[in-house]
């Protein structure tokens, strides 16, 4: 009875009713307690288009650069033949734009999705890049850390953000550890005879194993990093076509603010919330709230574009629908569904999985 008191409504009709009111409450609160909105239109209206064009491209460089990054954490999760870097693009681009569009964490998953129906029932072909998103994610702490110890040194930070980022940071560098302690190459890992959660733990070991393998896992780093560095470049440029002129440390804060304001997306985006987080730090400059309220609707809108547009191409591409994003099941659910269907049949789990991974879908 408890289970069924807690459980999501299952019915079509309900769950789209507490999408439409979660979305009333967010337009509502962004009325009642928003900007004024007369002043954040007139800022639309001088924006320089230039500019946005320019903050286009750099973030378009910045999804190129870390999508290399994520292909060769997944180089060393497996072994030959690896995917390719357009297959790699292409799944990491549809990621982006679940994680856009949809509340929680959905993107990883979808693009881990993407990917192993590429992969012709490779063993470890759902577990394994999970591990590599993981890899991949972990390597972002290296430029977080160059970011937030620049932007505490030249930035004017609120006070209010300096707990929540000692405390990012903090988990950032356990989850680094962590990872690097069970990081484990796909060469020494055997999987027969394991069930599906000591398979799902082995295998997302192996995708963590650039983390043992000095050069690759710098070749990752260097990537991160240039992307962050790309889009710390959209953010200023973004400034600039809202007529906001301040340096590159207060386009560093603004970059700091709005991934730690979408870190947990409670719904679609954070919308609201991630141009609340922009816009009040912004006030210690000079700048106007409904000013820099609407810079931050026009970086998230510009933020999008990229990840949403390319996303919608790709998803096409691979014959899925946006539909199918929201039902990404957990891996372990996968590998359990593997094993058990293996054991109606007679057949080893492996060669189940093998049959799975060459069913579109």
């Amino acid at each position: 009875m408890k289970h069924r008191l807690l459980a999501l409504p299952r019915s079509r009709w309900a769950r789209l009713a507490v999408v439409v009111a979660a979305i009333a409450a967010v337009v509502v609160a962004l009325w009642w307690r928003g900007p004024e909105w007369d002043l954040v239109l007139d800022a639309f209206q001088a924006v320089e288009w230039e500019w946005v064009a320019a903050a286009i491209g750099f973030n378009l460089l910045s999804v190129v650069v870390r999508a290399f990054a994520w292909r060769t954490v997944i180089h060393q999760a497996m072994p030959p033949p690896h995917p390719g870097f357009p297959l790699v693009f292409s799944a990491f681009s549809v990621g982006l734009m679940a994680n856009a569009a949809l509340p929680g964490r959905v993107g990883e998953l979808a693009r881990v999705a993407v990917l192993t129906r590429h992969l012709l029932g490779r063993e470890g072909a759902w577990a394994t890049p999970v591990g590599s998103v993981f890899a991949h994610r972990v390597f972002d702490l290296v430029p977080t850390v160059i970011l937030v110890v620049w932007v505490l040194a030249t930035a004017k930070i609120p006070h209010w953000a300096i707990t929540s980022l000692v405390v990012i940071l903090s988990i950032g560098a356990v989850l680094f550890v962590a990872a690097l302690l069970s990081a484990r190459h796909h060469h020494r890992t055997r999987l027969d005879g394991l069930g599906a959660a000591r398979r799902l733990v082995t295998m997302a070991r192996n995708g963590l194993g650039v983390m043992r393998k000095p050069l690759p896992a710098a070749v990752a780093v260097a990537c991160q990093t240039l992307g962050w560095l790309f889009q710390l470049f959209a953010v200023w440029t973004a400034m600039q076509a809202f007529g906001i002129d301040l340096d590159l440390p207060a386009a560093g804060l603004v970059l700091v603010l709005m991934n730690v304001a979408t870190i947990i997306p409670l719904w679609p985006g954070n919308v609201g919330l991630m141009q609340a987080a922009i816009a009040l730090p912004l006030v210690e400059y000079g700048i106007p709230y409904a000013k820099g309220f609407a810079f931050g609707i026009g970086l998230q809108a510009i933020e999008a574009s990229v990840g949403i547009g390319f996303g919608l191409i790709f998803l096409g591409r691979e014959g899925l629908s946006f539909a199918m994003l929201r039902k990404m099941p957990p891996a372990v659910d996968v590998l359990e569904e593997e094993e058990e269907r293996a054991a109606a049949e007679g057949r080893p789990a492996a060669e189940v999985e093998r049959a799975r991974a060459r069913v579109p879908g």
